[in-house]
């Protein structure tokens, strides 16, 4: 199943010709339910895809399966909205880039948990193996009013792997080009019994990755170009389990830890080894039908050590603590969520850092109400950072189904993003009086659900204020070569389009985005905000015949440029990907696939290669449940 909800406004037209061609912490409402039709992320409570006035997608462990990535970047590539830049292949630095908003502008979630770098910025989607994960819910558009800082563009949120059945074993065994190979194997399970009164699940997943890599760094002219193979290696955990005691306590816990060791070409260091790690815990506590009380704890980590040629060089650190309580009260009319979230960063580092801690504290609110055929979604946030003090955000989401078939939205949203510690405090260049950057957006859509299928279509604007970039006038005695500064603006405009049907026993899915990222402040006025495809699209076409199954996916992206001055251009580039599977049983598959099949030569970011033609033959066990 991978079903998409979006909307549609200025250009609306054109994507139609084109068709033609928790803050910290939100866990699920019920963690052993049946979550194939169930989100949480778009509004902090559970509700179903179609419900959702903002546009989601889902990509589910099926889906996964079906498309045989090698990585979660593979997997996001041609998701409506989303753009990204990789730095040479598998286990290299990748940035997201959700509706041409910055790479820091998106919430990163782990079974509810934030993740990501207090000193770059971003999460390391890279290091997250695809094996660990169940499904991804990908909301679109400005979510501070309920995430807090980091969602402009969006939030995305990976659930790993958890049980459907009493007995779940699960086994993987991949080898492919470039000498990769991956094994992973898991054990899940839940009660028999009413899940309703009591019972609990369980579910455990281990994953080896490991390729010898391609040579990731072309630029010979570079003092640091290394003609060599740049590996990389993954060795991951996930562990997670529940228990329901009765019809009004229920907890849960998990955990995940993945240790990556990465090469790469550089002159201070060449060699990288990471460690991300989430832990979490919930308890609900439902005293009546009408309300229900979550208390959720967490931390994350994001820990990076780097060398060059075997010789330790340098320690950047992340380690955050989270907490959060919720309250849902069903008022009648409509669902009232209130809550309190809190934050603590902590980073350790071989650089000395005027700083080295913060604080975050979040209370929000939010209502939502049916009536008769339009629906509503209003919610407001206020932060408290012991860095730059108070920030104030909302959204207003609305929906209204004018037939059976056919549902029209629209929302506005304001959101903001904390500086980093890097732009804060990094020895010689951080500037501690920063503030956050601020956005606001509007969006409106349509979309349909039929017998045939479904699609849809949304347009929207985010103008994006006090974007931090250099400032070469902010130079004195502690800071010679200037300071980052609050100087910048963006106007990004854009359209997606969607559409999924049945045709000649066909499965076939096209998602379609336009954009137009423009520099709006005095420096590249109107230029093209770097690392951004302005259009792209992916098709996806599979069939079963019996024990075989055939499928294809084409993506296809369009130019780009690597800096804002836009005097560097990266070519546009279209790829094909070919697969085949084969149920050998009822619990064992093999699958074959072919990715970059015209073996085509592209950069999404300057002097990084792309992996040419590969291949990957996996061997699968999964018994029905």
């Amino acid at each position: 199943m991978h079903r998409h909800v979006s909307l549609s406004r200025r250009h609306l037209l054109a994507a139609s010709l084109a068709c033609s061609l928790f803050p910290a912490v939100a866990f699920a409402d019920d963690a052993p339910r049946d979550l194939d039709q169930v989100i949480v992320t778009a509004s902090r409570t559970a509700q179903t895809q179609d419900q959702a006035l903002a546009p989601v997608s889902v990509i589910d462990r099926a889906e996964i399966e079906r498309r045989q990535p090698q990585s979660l970047q593979d997997l996001l590539r041609g998701e409506a909205g989303i753009s990204l830049a990789n730095n040479g292949g598998a286990g290299k630095a990748t940035s997201l880039f959700m509706r041409g908003t910055e790479s820091d502008h998106v919430v990163v979630l782990i079974d509810g948990v934030r993740v990501g770098s207090a000193t770059s910025g971003g999460a390391a989607l890279q290091d997250i193996p695809v094996e660990q994960i169940e499904r991804i819910e990908i909301v679109r558009g400005p979510f501070s009013s309920l995430y807090g800082s980091e969602a402009i563009g969006g939030v995305i949120q990976i659930f790993t792997r958890r049980a459907r059945g009493p007995f779940e074993p699960n086994l993987a065994l991949s080898v492919g080009s470039d000498n990769a190979r991956r094994y992973s194997a898991g054990l899940a399970g839940r009660s028999q019994g009413d899940l309703g009164e009591h019972g609990g699940w369980y579910a455990v997943q281990a994953v080896h990755d490991e390729t010898d890599g391609i040579n990731a760094y072309t630029n010979t002219a570079s003092s640091y170009y290394d003609p060599d193979r740049d590996g990389y290696r993954n060795d991951s955990l996930g562990v997670q389990g529940g228990w329901r005691f009765n019809r009004q306590w229920d907890a849960d816990v998990n955990f995940m830890r993945a240790e990556s060791r990465n090469e790469y070409d550089g002159s201070v260091d060449n060699m990288a080894k990471g460690v991300e790690q989430i832990a979490g815990g919930r308890v609900r506590y439902a005293p009546t039908e009408t309300v229900k009380l979550t208390a959720s704890v967490g931390t994350s980590a994001e820990l990076s050590d780097t060398y060059l040629d075997g010789v330790y060089s340098s320690t950047y650190d992340t380690r955050r603590r989270l907490g959060s309580l919720q309250a849902d009260i069903n008022a009648g009319p409509g669902l009232l969520s209130v809550g309190f979230d809190w934050q603590r960063d902590e980073i350790e580092s071989s650089e000395t850092y005027d700083a080295d801690r913060r604080t975050n504290r979040g209370a929000f609110a939010q209502w939502q109400q049916t009536f008769g055929s339009q629906t509503l979604q209003a919610s407001v946030r206020h932060d408290d950072n012991s860095q730059f003090g108070d920030k104030n955000t909302g959204s207003l989401l609305w929906g209204w189904d004018f037939t059976e078939q056919l549902r029209l939205t629209a929302s506005y949203g304001t959101a903001f993003k904390a500086p980093t510690f890097n732009e804060l405090y990094y020895p010689s260049y951080g500037n501690p009086n920063l503030g956050p950057e601020t956005s606001r957006s509007a969006e409106i859509g349509l979309r349909g659900e039929h017998g045939w299928g479904h699609w849809s279509l949304n347009a929207f604007e985010t103008r994006v204020d006090d974007l931090i970039a250099y400032d070469a006038d902010l130079v004195d005695a502690a800071h010679p070569y200037g300071q980052p500064n609050n100087v910048d603006k963006a106007r990004i405009r854009g359209s997606e389009a969607i559409i999924g049907t049945e045709l000649a026993g066909w499965q076939l899915q096209t998602t379609l985005t336009w954009l137009d990222p423009k520099a709006d402040g005095n420096t590249n006025h109107g230029n093209i905000l770097q690392r951004r495809a302005r259009q792209s699209g992916r098709i996806d076409a599979d069939r079963s015949f019996g024990a075989f199954s055939i499928g294809a996916s084409v993506f296809g992206a369009g130019e780009r440029y690597d800096n804002l001055s836009n005097t560097t251009r990266l070519a546009g580039y279209g790829l094909l990907d070919l697969r085949v599977g084969w149920q050998l049983a009822d619990a064992w598959k093999l699958s074959l696939s072919a990715n970059n099949v015209f073996d085509r030569e592209y950069e999404t970011a300057r002097w990084y290669a792309q992996p040419g033609r590969n291949y990957q033959l996996t061997l699968r066990y999964h018994p029905a449940q």
